[in-house]
């Protein structure tokens, strides 16, 4: 399977009034065509900054400082502004947490995604138009046409997300990104929507990443999955490797932490501390060092990534 993305040493930092804010320190990870890989975290790990970094969509204040992104061979953190324009969406998309602020509330949904089609498919007013109905029709909108004619606020939560999605793979990507897509959703429109996008991508070989803090989620629709804490991924496996054999201390109190359909609430174990001030110059090299049960002075050393089983690495010197 080749990597339709390959993200390697990837840092990126926010300037503030109050200092420096490293947000993503040497992340790495790839993910193939075809294949949904889940970034999971607790709120404040990094998850959505790397996806807005990716994407060349971080404010003002953030700047990637230093590691490589690589999408089907161009580098991502070089590209001109004119390059990354170009390339989203087009060659990668990205549903956002929330559809209502992403969605322009003043225009229809139908002429929403012909705009993407007419800018990055070259297609006619008509066409792109028609070809909006028929994306509103593959995301399993009823009655497409009239719908077409609607605006957001006439849409409910569900429908929105839908046209998020619509929009994001109208030109079949080969990366698509999905921040949060379920929150704010009842459960049952929460499954309609991870069936749509898991068979868009099944159909299309469309790469995934999945942004998610609910690991039963991730669980369900991952083939991998990436552990992020306070700016590092601590740990990255096959999800099957990952749920049954965790070895990174933060990954074992992250999934202490989730409820189960087997267990109860009094199993359920919090995870102790806060993350760490990423503005603190004296950052520990693991982050996660003053919440860990298992810190040694070992673990005081410039952290490494270490593969401990096929496919299944850590950023650990002392795992479970």
């Amino acid at each position: 399977m080749s990597n339709v993305l390959d993200v390697k040493d990837f840092s990126v930092e926010f300037r503030t009034r109050s200092g420096i804010v490293k947000a993503l320190d040497r992340i790495a990870f790839t993910v193939g065509a075809g294949e949904t890989l889940a970034l999971v975290g607790e709120s404040g790990s990094g998850k959505s900054v790397t996806a807005y970094a990716l994407l060349g969509l971080l404010d003002a204040a953030g700047r990637i400082t230093g590691g490589s992104a690589v999408l089907e061979g161009t580098e991502l953190t070089t590209a001109s502004p004119a390059t990354l324009s170009a390339i989203r969406g087009k060659r990668a998309s990205m549903v956002f947490q929330n559809p209502r602020a992403a969605l322009n509330p003043i225009r229809a949904v139908g002429a929403q995604i012909a705009d993407v089609l007419r800018r990055h498919a070259g297609l006619s007013s008509r066409a792109a138009a028609e070809g909006a109905i028929e994306m509103l029709r593959a995301v399993g909108i009823p009655d497409p046409v009239r719908r077409s004619a609607a605006y957001p606020f006439e849409l409910s939560g569900g429908m929105c997300q839908r046209v998020m999605i619509a929009i994001a793979v109208a030109t079949r990507p080969a990366l698509l990104i999905a921040d949060e897509p379920t929150t704010g959703l009842d459960v049952t429109t929460q499954a309609v929507v991870m069936d749509i996008m898991g068979k868009l991508a099944a159909d299309t070989g469309m790469a995934t990443i999945l942004i998610t803090h609910d690991l039963a989620l991730a669980a369900e629709r991952a083939g991998r999955i990436a552990v992020m804490h306070a700016g590092h991924i601590v740990e990255d496996a096959p999800t099957k490797t990952l749920l049954s054999n965790p070895r990174h201390p933060y990954t074992r109190r992250l999934l202490a932490a989730t409820p189960t359909a087997a267990g109860s609430l009094a199993d359920l174990r919090s995870i102790p501390g806060s993350l760490p001030d990423l503005r603190r110059t004296d950052l520990a090299p693991c982050r996660f060092a003053a919440r860990c049960d298992r810190h040694l002075p070992d673990c005081d050393q410039p952290l490494v990534w270490r593969d401990i089983a096929p496919q299944h690495r850590i950023a650990c010197w002392n795992p479970a």
